[in-house]
């Protein structure tokens, strides 16, 4: 053998071998729930999170999640198909997704592009565990998130406008979150009910509280927004309402 076709030889065995070397650590990395669960000390159903439909495209889905002061690290996680068990977190492999702002960041989004329907699991740090939201049921193609502006807003108490809606065509909600939110979109209130009503600031019916400080009173003279999503027992927004009042 010439010293010419040795050098040749050398380097394709050189290539073959980083080759073999990438796709083996290709095969190693790991994205499965199931990985980070085992390496990590968890609080399950610690994490409030939910999904809806989009407005604009049927193939759309927005991820929603409340990540408490402290939180860190936020992921999204589906299983190929609705036919997966929910609760295998093998079955979950992580998609890269942008944690966008909503309310100004006092609540994070994620929009993901597919046209099955899968379950869900959103995590993220707080306090050197892992925390994980329960299964969400995606259902933009058979159960397409609505949206209205539809609900009655009574302003007979000055500066504490109740609110009143009724569930739309699907009604599987099991519990409602409501938002009032001033001209520049800053969250003021963030609340849970069982109820389809809610009086702000009043917390006799409301079961889950998000608001970090208590709420400032409305300035007659301005302009609020009222949001709601209408939740069923799988997490999924059956119902999104916006609209803008005076109190």
């Amino acid at each position: 053998m010439t010293k010419t076709n040795y050098i040749v030889l050398l380097f394709i065995t050189l290539g073959i071998f980083s080759c073999d070397t990438d796709n083996e650590n290709t095969v190693r990395l790991d994205t499965s729930l199931a990985s980070l669960v085992n390496a990590n000390t968890i609080e399950i159903d610690n994490v409030i999170a939910c999904a809806s439909g989009s407005e604009n495209d049927e193939n759309t889905i927005i991820a929603y999640v409340y990540p408490r002061p402290g939180a860190t690290d936020i992921r999204y996680y589906e299983t190929s198909s609705v036919e997966d068990d929910k609760n295998n977190y093998q079955n979950y492999t992580q998609i890269d997704l942008v944690a966008a702002d909503f309310f100004n960041g006092y609540l994070k989004k994620m929009e993901r592009t597919t046209s099955e329907e899968k379950w869900v699991i959103i995590t993220f740090f707080e306090n050197d565990k892992l925390h994980l939201s329960n299964p969400i049921r995606l259902k933009h193609r058979t159960k397409p998130t609505e949206f209205v502006n539809e609900v009655m807003i009574n302003t007979m108490s000055s500066g504490m406008p109740i609110f009143n809606w009724e569930d739309g065509t699907i009604a599987e909600n099991k519990i409602y979150f409501q938002v009032i939110s001033d001209a520049n979109n800053e969250l003021l209130s963030g609340t849970y009910t069982f109820e389809k009503q809610f009086q702000y600031y009043k917390l006799d019916n409301v079961v889950l509280n998000i608001t970090r400080e208590i709420p400032p009173q409305l300035d007659l003279m301005d302009s609020y927004n009222f949001t709601l999503m209408g939740v069923s027992e799988d997490n999924w927004v059956n119902l999104f309402i916006e609209k803008s009042f005076e109190p």
